[in-house]
């Protein structure tokens, strides 16, 4: 049995790196960005108005009382026209008439003069404005050539926006992962719809883990439901192989029961195990391996719990080994209740957070953290981890938190992995 640790590192070291490929931006939000982003514009690319107003010359008096005509007018879209040092009506995100330089707003002028047609013809400056006051300048956002986004960044909404607005049309990502899910267990009953027959029991894990993969945008191959058979779980990991999968997920018969044969199977498929057994809880008699063609397999036990940290401790740090991805940050809260974890055991515990009056965050342990137990799950916030040396966690003590969620902005990577901060 080795330490969480020692596990993963072994696990991340046999990763390989998926290859690029070449994504609509319509489609690019969750993808990984695989090369830099060098942005082909300035961002804005012209000088424009702020707001309503007047465009000015700052070459002329912009004192509080001082009178200027007004030539003509420009809203957001016009052909940029030349002012010849007059005033110009403009609206916002309009272009700077040619010789204009600042832009005053128009509650701040007072109208002398209209033609017929309602153009201002002439106004009074009620206050003194600034030289270059409301304008937006070519490349003050961002600046043609320079560096927006870097490799390895997961793209979100907000990214979209920015490389929409510089009339990026394609990014390149790194390839989706591809994962196969396979579920061991005579007594589980996949459909639903079906009454339960004596002894049985509804598959949550494979939901669980298809939703978790998909919400990382991962492409889940297939999700199968087996049972205690060596021969069919054979067969269900050489269907994902040959279906492509960088990865293959099985929940059960990974112990050392009669029944748990995944681990003599995998051998007998010429796999490598790297480990099997963890000091950890809950989760340890997990196992991984790589099989020759280099897919990875990670072997969950089938506890809800067990599956529910192997996938967030040893499944989200491998997939984002192979996108190229950035280190997950760590977080600390203070512990509400007391723990007493057992020594030599990193403890994976249940736990919703608050936030005192000075801005702190707490975590309050669930006080049911048997493995079997889904409810607490759902109704958590975030993982506390307690490290195998934790000893004695009085109230108060400070630990480390990790989101549910892979996505979500309280996130967790261990430490002493290659590549990764912590």
């Amino acid at each position: 049995m080795i330490s969480y640790a020692q596990a993963l590192e072994r696990l991340c070291a046999h990763v390989r790196p998926l290859a690029g490929d070449v994504c609509l931006l319509a489609a690019a939000s969750g993808r990984v960005l695989a090369l830099d982003v060098i942005s082909p514009m300035d961002l804005p690319s012209f000088d424009h108005a702020a707001m309503d107003g007047y465009a000015l010359s700052a070459k002329g008096a912009l004192d509080a009382g001082s009178e200027h005509d007004v030539g003509g007018s420009q809203a957001a879209g016009d052909t940029a026209t030349g002012a010849n040092q007059r005033a110009w009506e403009i609206m916002t995100g309009a272009q700077l008439p040619a010789g204009l330089d600042t832009v005053v707003p128009v509650e701040r002028t007072e109208l002398l003069s209209q033609g017929h047609d309602g153009l201002p013809l002439r106004i009074r400056l009620l206050e003194p404005i600034e030289p270059g006051a409301n304008v937006r300048l070519a490349g003050s956002d961002v600046a043609r050539a320079e560096r927006v986004l870097a490799a390895g960044v997961r793209i979100e909404p907000a990214h979209i926006m920015l490389l929409a607005a510089l009339g990026i049309a394609r990014v390149d990502v790194t390839r989706a992962p591809r994962v196969a899910i396979i579920c061991t267990g005579k007594e589980l009953q996949p459909d639903p719809e079906r009454p339960l027959a004596a002894g049985h029991i509804h598959n949550s894990n494979g939901p669980y883990l298809s939703a978790a993969l998909a919400g990382m945008g991962v492409r889940v191959l297939s999700c199968e439901t087996v049972d205690d058979t060596a021969d069919n779980y054979e067969r269900a990991v050489q269907r994902g192989r040959k279906a492509g999968a960088d990865l293959i997920i099985s929940t059960g018969a990974v112990s050392m029961g009669r029944y748990d044969f995944v681990p003599d199977t995998l051998r007998r498929l010429g796999a490598d195990i790297l480990f099997h057994k963890v000091a950890m809880r809950p989760g340890k008699p997990l196992l991984a391996a790589r099989m020759d063609d280099g897919a990875l397999v990670v072997a969950l036990p089938g506890t809800p719990m067990a599956v529910a940290v192997g996938f967030r401790f040893f499944i989200v740090p491998t997939l984002r080994a192979m996108q190229g991805l950035s280190s997950e940050a760590v977080l600390h809260a203070r512990l509400d209740t007391g723990q007493q974890p057992k020594p030599g055991l990193r403890h994976f515990l249940r736990a919703t957070l608050m936030q005192d009056a000075e801005g702190r965050l707490h975590a309050s342990v669930a006080a049911l953290q048997q493995p079997f137990r889904i409810r607490p799950f759902a109704e958590a916030d975030a993982w506390v981890v307690l490290p195998e040396d934790a000893g004695d966690c009085p109230a108060g003590t400070l630990v480390q938190i990790v989101s549910m969620h892979p996505a979500a902005s309280l996130t967790f990577m261990p430490t002493h992995v290659p590549g990764v901060t912590g």
